[in-house]
């Protein structure tokens, strides 16, 4: 891996973020109890390095359809660096020996239940990636800058369980990215002051 992004993006998250993290999707959604998750925020190692994000089958019991991160529950015995990598690797094929770890960041918790660990790492680009088709419709790289730039993280309202409900969301090349993910990029926004 480069060691330029390697020691740009661990010098970056040693810092404390501008802002203090968005802790999760309902400001009274209880952490006790919650299911442990991870996701791996996988970054290409390219000169403008890129993000690789999946789509969820349109069948899946949860957050079907949307823009995610590769990842899933925390097994028993599990840590959340092992889990991410694991679930990346089951779900795009991504080999963990392939990627360099950076750091596990602030945890989420989502309307769903799960609390979040993002793991960040730097892959090499091109990586024959192959979604699992059972899991995965489809994935693709969006430039880190672009989702990473407070500009293009805009705030949406919906009602959820009779009440408004506000979430992030991002738009790349019609895609849309929101919810967790995007509030999760947002989070990752405040520690890296990429541009």
């Amino acid at each position: 891996m480069s060691a330029p992004l390697v020691d740009r993006l661990r010098a970056s998250l040693a810092v404390a973020p501008e802002a203090p993290p968005i802790s999760g999707d309902l400001a009274e959604l209880p952490a006790a109890g919650a299911t442990p998750a991870a996701v791996l925020v996988a970054i290409t190692d390219r000169p403008a390095p890129g993000l690789i994000l999946t789509v969820r089958r349109d069948d899946m019991r949860t957050h079907a359809g949307q823009v995610a991160f590769p990842g899933g529950r925390i097994d028993p015995g599990e840590e959340a660096i092992a889990a991410a990598l694991r679930e990346a690797d089951e779900e795009l094929g991504l080999d963990p020996a392939r990627a360099e770890v950076i750091a596990a960041v602030d945890p989420y918790l989502t309307v769903t239940g799960f609390a979040v660990t993002p793991v960040v790492a730097v892959i090499p680009p091109d990586l024959p990636l192959a979604p699992h088709e059972r899991e995965v419709a489809d994935w693709f790289e969006a430039p880190l800058a672009f989702v990473l730039d407070p500009s293009n993280q805009q705030r949406q309202s919906a009602v959820f369980a009779g009440r408004e409900r506000r979430y992030w969301q991002i738009e790349w090349e019609g895609r849309k990215i929101w919810g967790a993910t995007a509030a999760m990029l947002v989070n990752l926004s405040r520690r890296l002051r990429w541009s």
